[in-house]
């Protein structure tokens, strides 16, 4: 392998933290307008709703398969390649073709996205020890809800016949970012040609998994159905767009405290508490008309998942050894987008039933899955010395 800057694991994590918000703050710019320039580009409904969803589903068919390449060759080099892939795929908006091969522009960028998200943090998994994980963690989990967060406002120069040149300069901003990883740390031994050892199957990373699928139920009709349900209750525009924003920043604020809580209290159960907290707060939102309270609401949602989702991280790779890692983080990314994707598809049709429905169903079902993890961790520690 190349030899790298032998950076400590601390400043390996800032370089990471700073990364995920560039990259996810390029991939988020111009998101709410993308349907517009696709249908400048003559792209119909259908279309537009396609080349949407290509993102999606090419992540959930790649990540456990990159996860796997990782494990075998190396983080650094897949990290690599996923930000020079996504560059090159966020230069391609710019030329003048129909609607529909931007599917695959965003089919190779969603690959390259899941590429970044499993090796990103199965790298600080990597150079953390377990009692320091949960810490380590939050940070990327912060860095990619605050890119989100201000991705779109960032955006805001950008019109729909400009749009294409906005990605053009994320892409040259992702091939910069490749730059960097060439010369950063990210837990990677010296390359073992050895074949692959089989991935070890525990009760912690199962349960890990059905936790994955709890949330992305959740995320899964907030996607399809937040906007529908919030223009329901006569939100302004300014409205749904803060109400993201609403929701993103108390769990960035609250993010090491999520992080410290994995490492010095039960994850088991913080975990849990934050998994049924998020159903339960889904249900609600239904039945609030008003638009200002639903973003109150949502904030405090976000606390309750800023707390808990890095207790879930920190057991999916709890006991692992250092060469399954990213096939477990791939696993558990895979999981989550696969549920998100069955969720939103079938959200928005039963959102035109009752706009309750999907809220309330699904927010039983998370439940109801979350709640599985009860017996998965029951004889797993919870708190790591």
């Amino acid at each position: 392998m190349v030899a790298v800057a032998q950076h400590t694991p601390q400043q390996t994590l800032r370089r990471l933290t700073i990364i995920v918000v560039i990259q996810y703050m390029g991939a988020t710019l111009g998101l709410p307008l993308l349907p517009l320039f696709l249908e400048r580009h003559g792209g119909s409904t259908s279309e537009v709703g396609v080349v949407m969803a290509s993102f999606f589903v090419a992540g959930m068919l790649t990540q456990f398969g990159l996860g796997h390449l990782a494990d075998k060759f190396g983080r650094r080099p897949i990290f690599l390649s996923a930000l020079a892939v996504y560059g090159l795929g966020g230069m391609t908006y710019i030329f003048a073709v129909p609607a529909g091969w931007f599917a695959l522009s965003r089919a190779i960028q969603g690959a390259a996205a899941g590429a970044i998200e499993v090796t990103a943090l199965s790298s600080v998994s990597a150079l953390f020890p377990e009692s320091e994980r949960g810490r380590a963690t939050s940070r990327i989990l912060a860095a990619q809800l605050f890119g989100f967060a201000i991705g779109p406002v960032a955006g805001l120069f950008a019109t729909a016949s400009t749009l294409g040149w906005a990605f053009f300069v994320s892409g040259v901003v992702s091939l910069v970012l490749a730059a960097v990883v060439w010369q950063t740390n990210l837990g990677d031994q010296v390359l073992d040609r050895t074949p692959l050892p089989p991935m070890q199957w525990s009760k912690q990373l199962t349960g890990a998994l059905f936790g994955a699928v709890a949330q992305g139920l959740c995320i899964g009709v907030y996607e399809a159905c937040w906007t529908l349900l919030m223009t329901a209750h006569h939100a302004s525009s300014l409205q749904i767009r803060l109400s993201w924003t609403v929701f993103c920043l108390p769990w960035v604020l609250l993010s090491r405290v999520g992080g410290w809580l994995a490492d010095h209290a039960n994850r088991r159960f913080i975990a849990l508490a934050g998994m049924l907290n998020g159903a339960a707060f889904m249900s609600i939102y239904p039945h609030i008309h008003n638009t200002v309270v639903m973003m109150c609401v949502g904030s405090f949602e976000a606390v309750g998942a800023s707390l808990s989702v890095p207790s879930i991280s920190s057991l999916l790779s709890q006991g692992a050894q250092d060469r399954e890692m990213s096939r477990r983080q791939g696993l558990f990314t895979t999981a989550s987008t696969a549920a998100l994707a069955l969720s939103a598809s079938v959200s928005g049709v039963m959102f035109s039933i009752n706009p309750a429905l999907p809220f309330t169903l699904v927010a039983i079902i998370s439940a109801l899955t979350a709640s599985t993890t009860l017996w998965w961790w029951r004889n797993v520690r919870g708190r790591v010395n």
